[in-house]
């Protein structure tokens, strides 16, 4: 990688500090002055440290030895730094809702890169440390309910295997932030493997500057694709590798049953992670065309359209890369044909990562030989049963693996193994068919005990529900209490073990969350 230059370290005021043990290094601050703009945190009055990912920390090489929760909340509300941080808010742009804007890191400032032990390099950046040159009218603070919500989700989803970007701290800040009405306000401190986002590209795409572009490319390359380096044409095997990721990550989400909400070009990373967790949320009842978010009115990034969406994203950082590939040498119309290849490709690739998945999550691991149109169409009847039985997409998995397991065993009644809400679902005629069906593709020799515990590994018992989600920020936004927010924090850890009956129960009528919010 080129280096630009290393930037001084800010003046950190005094107080404990772990200089030694935190390899703080900061690549991003050595690309050119306009990728960014240098600032340092807003100080905040009466910085209190709400959770801390000791895990998440000991896993990042960050030692905590010495340091008490006050100096914690100090550096992670953005009030001390350590050696090494040189905060930043990065520059980029993004078509949001279909709409291009010009945008830039609003409340957010990336203060460092850590190096765990592996050699790996991952972001440190505080969301909600004040106002930046970015941040247009915004106040550039977040309140805490939205921090608690990003905390709960990004961490439930690395539990659930998902590439996403991790909460390490949560710090309340002792100031109001004003929304609707005011609200308590909060840092969260957001580790992810970088904040590179198509947007990025786009900015320098729309000034015309491929100079820029062609910097920004090779860093990208460099950090997150250095396998492609060596490729025929670099730039081109980096677009079909990120593509890939991406319609594996989005595969991944609808095998969950999540909905990112606001899948902006701003919001997707090029190292293919989940990041900005706004207005998201997970299905109860299966439908495809389900939206949450309060800013999707038209249901651009509904359920179903999740993998669509991704396509279209992809499509404008291929228009941002094509200046690059041609810079490169590689004649205009052998450009475009590279890059709609990879474009192409992109539906096949999320089709398969999705029809494996299925087949684990169906009991039908082993789908090699199996005649394809005869097993998607099993999987989709599969979907269309829980669409027209508004059934829980989750607890239903779960449940087709206990009844299997239940069959198996020669259970002289299977269905009373199962909630009160699955046995409907599955006493119906259609349920039968479908069961008749899925033991055809089921092949012979298997062990059928092993295939159940094997959908039970695949198939979470929890996830992070809405209308637990907003239980939990209830009660700390109103009485400043946390104990429901880390009992909740605690099951979604493992979420493939059912024990807490409690917590797989979908919302009674009068606990529905029909919308959720940015929290901008």
């Amino acid at each position: 990688m080129t280096v630009f230059g290393l930037k001084p370290d800010p003046a950190s005021p005094g107080g404990p500090m772990p200089k030694d043990s935190w390899k703080f290094d900061h690549s991003y601050a050595r690309l050119p002055q306009h990728f960014y703009a240098a600032l340092k945190p807003e100080p905040v009055s009466s910085p209190r440290l709400v959770k801390f990912n000791y895990r998440l920390a000991e896993e990042l090489g960050l030692s905590t030895q010495g340091l008490q929760d006050g100096d914690l909340a100090q550096i992670f509300s953005g009030n001390r730094l350590s050696a090494g941080m040189f905060p930043l808010a990065q520059a980029y742009a993004g078509y949001q809702f279909g709409h291009f804007t010009v945008l830039g890191d609003g409340r957010a400032l990336l203060l460092g890169e850590i190096i765990d032990p592996a050699g790996r390099r991952f972001d440190l950046q505080l969301k909600g440390s004040g106002r930046t040159p970015f941040s247009r009218d915004g106040d550039g603070r977040a309140a805490l309910g939205p921090m608690l919500r990003e905390y709960i989700v990004s961490e439930a989803m690395a539990a659930l295997g998902i590439p996403t970007s991790r909460s390490l701290a949560v710090v309340a800040s002792g100031e109001p932030v004003i929304r609707q009405k005011p609200l308590p306000g909060a840092v969260l401190t957001r580790v992810a493997a970088s904040h590179i986002r198509v947007g990025t590209f786009e900015y320098f795409a729309a000034a015309g500057d491929t100079a820029s572009l062609s910097i920004l490319a090779d860093y990208t390359l460099e950090r997150h694709y250095p396998a492609v380096l060596q490729a025929e044409n670099k730039y081109c095997a980096f677009f079909q590798q990120t593509a890939r990721r991406q319609a594996e990550l989005v595969a991944g989400w609808m095998l969950i049953g999540f909905i990112h909400g606001v899948m902006n070009t701003d919001n997707m990373s090029i190292a293919g992670e989940t990041i900005d967790y706004g207005p998201c949320a997970f299905m109860d009842e299966y439908h495809p065309d389900t939206v949450f978010s309060s800013i999707d009115r038209a249901g651009r990034y509904r359920f179903a359209n999740q993998p669509a969406m991704a396509r279209w994203n992809l499509a404008r950082l291929a228009e941002a890369l094509l200046p690059v590939l041609i810079a490169s040498g590689l004649a205009e119309n052998k450009a475009v044909q590279a890059l709609n290849e990879s474009l192409e490709a992109f539906p096949g690739w999320f089709e398969e990562s999705r029809f494996t998945g299925m087949g684990r999550k169906l009991g039908l691991p082993d789908l090699a030989g199996v005649n394809r149109e005869w097993a998607g169409s099993l999987i989709e009847s599969w979907l269309d049963l829980l669409a027209r039985h508004r059934a829980d997409y989750t607890n239903s998995h779960r449940a087709l693996a206990d009844y299997c397991d239940a069959q198996e065993r020669h259970h002289p009644d299977p269905l009373s193994t199962l909630a009160v809400a699955e046995r409907a679902l599955f006493s119906s005629p259609e349920m039968a068919e479908f069961l008749r069906d899925r033991e055809k593709l089921i092949k012979k020799g298997k062990n059928r005990i092993q295939v159940a515990a094997g959908m039970k590994a695949y198939n979470p018992a929890y996830i992070p529900r809405n209308h637990r989600i907003e239980a939990v920020i209830i009660k700390a936004e109103a009485e400043d209490d946390f104990a429901p927010f880390e009992e909740l924090l605690t099951v979604l850890s493992n979420p493939f073990q059912a024990s807490l009956p409690e917590y797989s129960r979908p919302p009674l009528e009068h606990e529905r969350v029909r919308q959720t919010f940015c929290g901008t």
